[in-house]
């Protein structure tokens, strides 16, 4: 029996439309929660299987190149098997990966495992700005986009502390347990909540063209090359990362042509390129990717400046860091709301000027500062953050053709991924670069004006990016739908 998104509002009443959203989500923090988590137990499992740092850190690092590359395969999944069976199927292979992962006794097997994960992390996350820009309407997108953010925000905020905990009471191995109640809840609410046609309403197509390998090799190839050749750079292997990188550029060149060559033949490539036409879209993908750049960046940048910068202990980094999270999840849900009123540029544009105020104003840190100072700034930034979110997906998606919606929600998750896996590097790269300008290290035990220095410079590169990437937002100018009185019904009928 066919369960359209009409047939499901239909049987469900007014409310299932949030409780579709709520199915998605929690599938989605699910993934988010295990890119996260892991990371605490590392440790544990290095000593367990007696790893070096190199390979242990290929669970964090096979899962990321999974996840990136397996978010361009969606819109052929969700054409060829549908919403439903899609997602159950994402949920599916996370919770095994986790199980596996947790009952393994070799790291090879935990390998496979995380990289199981990422693969279904990958292809769950483009799904909820699909379905948002699908079962709601226009004004209700940000609202809902805020809903989803919020929660979507506390996953990696409370994966880790709880994580923590788990390590300590029941060991590494309890770290992949964690998403099996997630995934088994929403495994329950995708059974009756989301819809088994594909992205339109029309029944999913098994008989469609098959899924574009060359293209999915040429955008693996690509991402492999491009993540470990910025890894190279922190090395001495300087030459063997230059490799890397123009391996990385040629298979970018080619996956270009060969995605040109496919649409012109009639073909169904792995990223649609028409999507670049729509200069909304083109802007909110560059946006996309420096955002990427510069969140995953101070990710890894601000916890290293709190401890080995300014000397903080471990707990005085959770407990500034700690309201700027609150913060953030409460400034997702209210933009939100902005989000349906006003024009979508100028909240991201207005979020991307508090993040590069916050970067700026690291500056003005010093050894005698108080913690306050440093929660301020830390504030502020996730408060810059919370205005982007909700906001960057509805300005790029909103201008596309109803065909390409779940081209594009892939593609931009692909290129803000993309770009928070440079970023990382990006600024480990920097800042040894500033240290050895100012004459300083890491390994040294205790910091100094020359350090801070160095940390500085790669706050005000943060925040240069940011100012570069408010020039994109700008051009995310389209007219704010403004539909209060047209019928959901109406909407979910079309679709």
């Amino acid at each position: 029996m066919s369960a359209s998104l009409a047939d499901l509002q239909a049987h469900h009443g007014p409310r299932y439309r949030w409780l579709l959203l709520l199915a998605v989500m929690i599938g989605t923090m699910a993934s988010i929660m295990s890119s996260t988590i892991v990371n605490v137990a590392i440790p544990d499992m290095s000593h367990h299987f007696t790893l070096g740092q190199e390979r242990a850190q290929w669970v964090s690092s096979g899962f990321m190149v999974a996840m990136t590359v397996s978010m361009l395969t969606t819109p052929w999944l969700l054409g060829r098997y549908g919403y439903r069976r899609t997602y159950v199927g994402t949920m599916v292979l996370l919770m095994a990966g986790g199980i596996v992962g947790g009952l393994a006794n070799s790291f090879g097997l935990v390998l496979g495992a995380r990289v199981a994960e990422g693969l279904a992390a990958g292809v769950v996350q483009p799904i909820p700005a699909i379905i948002i820009m699908r079962a709601f309407g226009p004004h209700e997108q940000g609202r809902a986009s805020g809903l989803f953010g919020m929660g979507v925000v506390l996953a990696p905020a409370l994966g880790p502390s709880v994580g923590g905990i788990l390590v300590d009471l029941f060991g590494w191995r309890s770290i992949f347990f964690m998403v099996v109640p997630l995934c088994l809840v929403s495994l329950w609410m995708a059974y009756r909540y989301v819809p088994d046609t594909a992205p339109g309403g029309v029944a999913a197509n098994r008989q469609g063209a098959m899924i574009d390998w060359r293209g999915l090799l040429l955008g693996a190839v690509g991402t492999l090359c491009l993540l470990n050749g910025m890894v190279e750079l922190h090395g001495a292997g300087r030459a063997h990362a230059f490799v890397l990188l123009g391996a990385a550029l040629a298979a970018l060149a080619a996956f270009i042509w060969w995605q040109r060559r496919l649409a012109a033949t009639g073909g169904a490539p792995l990223m649609n390129l028409a999507l670049f036409g729509y200069r909304p879209f083109a802007m909110g993908s560059i946006v996309a990717f420096i955002y990427g750049t510069a969140l995953f960046g101070s990710t890894y940048l601000l916890p290293v400046y709190l401890q080995l910068g300014l000397n903080l202990s471990a707990s005085h980094v959770g407990t500034i860091l700690l309201p700027a999270g609150l913060v953030l999840a409460a400034t997702i849900a209210g933009v939100g709301r902005l989000a349906d009123k006003h024009p979508t540029w100028l909240l991201v544009s207005t979020g991307l000027a508090l993040l590069a105020a916050s970067f700026a104003l690291m500056l003005t840190v010093s050894l005698a500062s108080g913690l306050w100072m440093l929660v301020m700034w830390a504030t502020l930034g996730r408060i810059g953050l919370g205005f982007i979110l909700p906001s960057l997906n509805l300005g790029s998606l909103r201008p596309l053709h109803e065909h390409l919606l779940s081209q594009g929600a892939s593609a931009i998750n692909f290129l803000r991924m993309l770009g928070g896996a440079i970023g990382v590097s990006l600024c480990g790269i920097v800042l040894e670069w500033r240290l050895a300008a100012h004459g300083d290290s890491l390994a040294n035990a205790t910091s100094s004006p020359a350090r801070l220095a160095a940390f500085n410079e790669a706050f005000l590169m943060l925040a240069g990016l940011c100012v570069l990437a408010m020039v994109a937002a700008w051009q995310l100018r389209v007219p704010v739908p403004t539909q209060p009185g047209k019928s959901q019904n109406n909407k979910q009928e079309a679709d």
